[in-house]
Formats: structure tokens, sequence, C-alpha cells
């Protein structure tokens, strides 16, 4: 199996991890913590704002996130017998495919900051070179249900005393300038749950931003919501922040409506306008946004929006649903393998063309690129191909802003065309109830 389907099969069925034949104990699915275990502990996280329920691993060179604390991960076909030194192999029915190494739990986790608080509750590392962290931890839609993203989990860690309310300047410029000294972190993700304010936290992710900037020279990605004015994207470049993120998650009004009903108020229209005086700021590549396949969106509208957000200078981050278990979407089945093909294998070179390869942005997902099979296709002239038998495409011309392929899937073999939407929490919950 090629190195590019492995990781995109992995990142939809996930990865069952098991003790290796000559090890004495299984690696312990947590991150250290300065408890004394950190020569045997893995960088994997449980909750959260962002990609979570992942473990960190390298795969034939590339570093990848993949969904090990998941109900379809502990069914996964794939399981990896790790010994004590956190390398083992890759296998699917007692075939083995390819070797992996569990990326270990950074030396910066056995710190606490000059008030007392241990880094890890300050900021994570993700994938082998990323500081990540959300700023604000709480989110004006988390709390009412009716409201709140479906698929996230953002006030799990806060819940369980993995992490703090709210990350200050001083803290994360202590903990990135640890980081970076001591485990060769190379960029800063910093993300934030919705305030009630109008800066929607552009206000505090600047300070953070500057708060870094002050302790160590790395490129800072600042992630949130459109803010009512869209002068804040200059203030926030002002400040030390080097790429912006603004998260569609997804683009057809039914499936917004159904997946994050609060979020689905502020219109993809209002987006694409921030997006382009964000553009403006930042420069091409240098926006990104997460759509997230499998929340119901068709593979048409995914491929179309990608398209649009590719020729106004903004990267479009593809990634798999992960089903968090507390959320309402918990049940629900990532997209298969190939609904993720089909959709990497028309962006990646696109992106390419467009000279908006990950590497080039500065900070953030895209730079990081693990938690998406998208970055291995970026390889320019790579053959947008159909991914199977059951689905095939034809393009129009490239220039146009709408839609450009059109999907026909076989009924033998399956629709990829579209994944059920995901009802309403409210919805899900009365229906449990009858």
């Amino acid at each position: 199996m090629d190195t590019q389907t492995l990781i995109t099969e992995l990142q939809s069925f996930g990865l069952r991890l098991a003790e290796a034949p000559d090890a004495d104990a299984a690696p312990p699915p947590e991150p250290a913590s300065g408890d004394g275990e950190g020569r045997r502990a893995w960088t994997s996280r449980r909750g959260g704002a962002g990609p979570t329920q992942h473990v960190a691993a390298t795969l034939r060179g590339a570093t990848v996130m993949i969904p090990i604390h998941t109900d379809k991960a502990a069914a996964s076909p794939f399981v990896a017998r790790i010994g004590r030194d956190g390398a083992g192999t890759v296998a699917r029915d007692g075939e083995e495919l390819a070797p992996i190494a569990l990326v270990k739990a950074p030396r910066f986790y056995a710190l606490s900051t000059q008030d007392g608080i241990p880094y890890p509750k300050i900021a994570l590392l993700h994938g082998a070179d990323v500081l990540a962290s959300t700023v604000l931890q709480t989110c004006i839609r988390y709390s009412e249900r009716e409201k709140a993203c479906t698929f996230c989990a953002i006030g799990q860690s806060l819940a369980a005393g993995r992490t703090t309310a709210k990350k200050t300047p001083e803290q994360l410029g202590e903990v990135a300038e640890a980081a970076a000294r001591l485990d060769g972190v190379r960029h800063v993700t910093l993300t934030t749950g919705t305030p009630r304010s109008a800066d929607r936290g552009a206000a505090h992710l600047a300070d953070c931003a500057r708060g870094i900037k002050a302790r160590v020279d790395l490129p800072v990605q600042a992630q949130c919501e459109p803010p009512d004015d869209f002068a804040w994207f200059e203030r926030m470049r002002a400040a030390g922040v080097d790429s912006l993120g603004m998260h569609l998650e997804a683009v057809e009004d039914e499936v917004r409506a159904a997946a994050m009903p609060g979020k689905a108020e502020v219109s993809v229209a209002r987006y694409f306008e921030a997006f382009e005086a964000a553009v403006r700021v930042f420069g091409r590549g240098q926006v990104s946004t997460y759509l997230i396949a499998g929340l119901g969106d068709s593979l048409g509208s995914l491929l179309g929006a990608s398209e649009r957000l590719i020729a106004m200078g903004v990267y479009p981050f593809l990634v798999p649903l992960v089903p968090i278990p507390g959320t309402p979407s918990a049940d629900r089945a990532p997209p298969s393998g190939d609904f993720m093909r089909a959709l990497y294998t028309r962006i990646g070179p696109l992106l390419a063309r467009a000279a908006m390869r990950s590497t080039d942005v500065k900070a953030g997902c895209a730079r990081c690129g693990a938690c998406s099979g998208l970055p291995g296709f970026e390889a320019e002239g790579r053959a947008a191909a159909p991914p199977g038998p059951g689905a095939a495409w034809t393009s129009t011309p490239e220039s146009s802003d709408d839609a450009t392929v059109q999907l026909r899937a076989g009924a033998e073999q399956g629709d990829l065309s579209r994944v059920p939407p995901l009802a309403p929490g409210h919805l899900l919950r009365r229906a449990r109830a009858v």
C-alpha cells in the first residue's frame, strides 16, 4: 500500500495500538505531565478544541495524527504493535504494511510556569514540531447545546482539569521559549473559543502573539471566527500574527445548520468577505480554513468550495471528521478513505499549481499538515484521477469560482458523493428520548 493511501485509510479508520510481543508493557496513551514517565509516554490527546483523540506518529518519514481514542479506532482493521521505545509496525489482516514510531512527549511537558501551572495545561505539542494552545477554553455556544457545534469538545479538557480557561500572553511566551529551546518547536498555532465580544477573540489572540514574539522568534498562526471589524486583521498582523485561520468546517447551508447551528448564523458569504479582506493583509497562502469531510457536505460541494478558496488565495485544509466521545457526533461514521482520496487527488495538484503548498504556509495547521492527507498530494503534476471504480468525474474550466467537478457514483459500488448530515443536537436528544 503506497504511503498516501495508507495515511488516508488510517485517518479514516483509526488505529489500534497493541503491545509488541517483546515489550514489557504497552505504551501509555496519555502525554507525559512531569510525573516521571516521560521516557514511556507519547503525544496523544483527548477532548479539547481542534484535532483530538489522536496519537502523533512518524510513518515512512511523514508526521501523521492518527485517531486512537474513538469507538471507530477500537474496531479498526489496522493495528500497530508497539514496543517500549515507541516503535513498531502497522499491519492489516496480518500483513505488515509499514514501520511506525510514536512521537515522544516533549521535554517541556515536565516544566511549570513561574506561577506554578504545568506547561501542558498552557500548550501542547501537535505533530512533531508545533506548539498549540486554545487561548480561551470557553465558547459562547458550547454551554448552550442547541447552538453548540456537534463535533466540538472544547469543554471536555477543561472539565477534566487538563487545561486552564484563559492563557495569558506571559504564560504562552514562557512555554513557547522553552518548547523551542528544549524540543525544537518551529511554529505556534493559537486557537480560541468564541467570546461574546465583537472581535471574536482577535484581541486576546493578538496579545498572545505579542507575548510569544517578546520571548522567542517563532511564526504564529491565530485562528478565530471573522471579527465584526476587519481592521482586526491589521492589528493582529502588527502584533506578530504571521498567518490566519478562519474555519468554515462545512459549506452547505443545510449541513451547517445541522452540524453547527450557532456558528451557522455567520453566513458562508460573510466568511468569504473576511477571507478576501484577510488575504489582502496576510498574503496569498497565509490564510487558511478547515473543511471537515463527513459532516454531510457532498463531494462536489467540498471540491467547489476548495477551488473557489484557492482562487482567492485561501488554503482549504481538508480533514476527515473524527467522532469525539461525549459529543452529539460520537456515533457518526468518519468519511471513507475513498471519499477523502477523491478530495485530495483533485485539490492537492491545484494547490501546487497555485503555488500554495503547505510548506509555504508560515505557521498553523496547514503548515503542520499532520491531521490531513492533503499535503502528500501536492506534488505538482500528480494526476487528479478518480479514487476508485465507484466514482468518476468530469471537469469544467478551472477559472470558475463555482463547483467545477461533478461526480457520479456507481450504485453497485456505493455513493461517495454525500455523507448524510447530522441532526441538530436537540433533535438527537429528543429522538433518543422517544
